[in-house]
């Protein structure tokens, strides 16, 4: 897993396995959840990150994580 910060774009990307986008949802005015083309969710992006959850930033220490799968 890879969790990515665009501070200029306000948006959070968490990247949950690796493979080519096949298909993207949008579940909410703010997220949209991306697909391959087997249906296995790959990522998910937060768009209004500061307004919708400035806490989440406060917390993270590193704007970058990856954690072995």
């Amino acid at each position: 897993m890879k969790i990515t910060y665009d501070e200029d774009a306000d948006a959070m990307y968490i990247k949950l396995i690796r493979g080519k986008v096949a298909k993207t949802k949008e579940v909410d005015p703010n997220m949209m959840v991306d697909y391959d083309s087997k249906g296995n969710i790959l990522g998910i992006e937060i768009l209004f990150v500061k307004e919708l959850m400035p806490s989440i930033l406060k917390d993270m220490q590193n704007i970058e994580v990856e954690v072995p799968a």
